[in-house]
C-alpha cells in the first residue's frame, strides 16, 4: 500500500453503504445508487458489491468522483491489482492504466474481448472511470458470456466438451512495441491455453471463453475426431472459433453503457466480453483502468 493510499484509508471512516441496484437490461448489467466511493467501504458491503457483480456481470455508478488514490485503493478491496505490461500508467500509480486516443490518433479497443485473457492467470475484473468524454459517442458494450454458452445447440456444446483454445498478447499488442520488446515479453508471456467452457470459481456458471481480440487457435481440434484430409480440420477450426466469436455480438446478450465524467463501470472479467466504440474520432475520451488478479480458467 503506497503513502497516499494509507493515508487515505487512516483518515476515511468505514461506512456501511446502503446502496441500490436497478437492472439496465434483462441479460447483463446493474446500476448501482446510494453509494460513495470516496469513502472506505465495510466489508459487508464489499461482500454485497462483490456478490452483485457476480449476479449481473457488471455493475455502473455514477457521478463518483475519486482521485486516482482512491481508486487503486477500492479496486485493491477485491484482490492484488495486476501491472499491464504495455499501456501506459498513471505516474503515481502505476496499476492505474491509462486508455484512450487523442486528436491525432484513435484508440484500438474497438473489438470484442475479455481483458489480459492472455494471461495463464487472467483477471477477475476490471474496474474504469472515465476522466473525459465526448458528448456524444464512445460508449461501451459488454457481454453476457455465460448466457452466450447457455443459448448454444447442444450439438455445438457437445462439440466444445474438453477443447482447449491459445490466448496470446502479440495480436493486439504486438504492433505496440519495438522488437526488442517483442522478443522481451514474447519470452515473459507465452502463448497461454485455456479451456474453451470455463467454470465460474464463485457461481458455477459455464462460459464461453473465447475472444476475437486475443484467441488465435484451438489446441486440441484436430485430437478430437477424424478427418478426410488436411483443409477439413483447418476449415473446421477456424469456422467453429468464427462462430464462437460472433456470439459475443448478439444483442440479446449485451448491455450498452453511455459514459459520462465520474462514471465507474466494474465488470467481470471471467464471464464478460466487452467493445469499445471508436464513433467520437477526433474528439478525445480519458479513461483510467484498474484490473484485479483472477485464477486459473477450470
Amino acid at each position: 500500500m503506497t503513502n497516499a493510499i494509507a493515508a487515505h484509508a487512516a483518515t476515511q471512516p468505514c461506512a456501511p453503504a446502503r446502496f441500490t441496484l436497478e437492472a439496465v437490461s434483462p441479460a447483463i448489467g446493474a446500476e448501482v445508487a446510494g453509494i460513495d466511493l470516496r469513502e472506505t467501504l465495510d466489508e459487508a458491503t464489499i461482500a454485497a458489491l462483490r456478490s452483485a457483480l457476480v449476479q449481473h456481470k457488471v455493475l455502473f455508478f455514477r457521478d463518483q468522483d475519486i482521485t486516482a488514490a482512491q481508486h487503486v485503493a477500492l479496486a485493491r478491496r477485491f484482490g492484488e491489482l495486476e501491472v499491464h505490461p504495455v499501456f501506459p500508467h498513471h505516474a503515481d500509480h502505476p496499476e492505474l492504466v491509462l486508455l484512450g486516443g487523442t486528436q491525432a490518433s484513435k484508440a484500438r479497443e474497438n473489438i470484442y474481448h475479455s481483458d489480459v485473457s492472455w494471461r495463464e492467470i487472467p483477471s477477475m475484473a476490471s474496474m474504469l472511470r472515465c476522466v473525459e468524454c465526448p458528448r456524444s459517442g464512445g460508449d461501451t458494450i459488454w457481454v453476457n458470456m455465460a448466457k452466450a454458452y447457455a443459448d448454444l445447440p447442444q450439438a455445438v456444446k457437445d462439440q466444445l466438451a474438453d477443447l482447449e483454445a491459445v490466448h496470446d498478447i502479440m495480436p493486439s499488442f504486438g504492433s505496440r512495441m519495438s522488437a526488442e520488446e517483442r522478443a522481451a515479453n514474447r519470452a515473459k508471456f507465452p502463448a497461454v491455453t485455456h479451456p474453451i467452457v470455463r467454470t465460474h470459481p464463485e457461481s458455477g456458471e459455464k462460459i464461453l471463453y473465447v475472444n476475437e481480440g486475443f484467441t488465435t487457435h484451438l489446441a486440441n481440434y484436430l485430437s478430437k475426431g477424424t478427418f478426410r484430409v488436411g483443409f477439413d480440420y483447418r476449415y473446421g477450426e477456424f469456422e467453429l472459433l468464427q462462430y464462437l466469436f460472433r456470439q459475443a455480438a448478439v444483442p440479446e446478450y449485451q448491455v450498452r453503457l453511455r459514459w459520462e465524467p465520474n462514471t465507474i463501470a466494474f465488470w467481470d472479467n471471467r464471464s464478460t466480453q466487452h467493445y469499445a466504440i471508436q464513433d467520437y474520432f477526433p474528439a478525445v475520451r480519458r479513461m483510467m483502468r484498474a484490473t484485479i488478479i483472477g485464477d486459473k480458467p477450470f
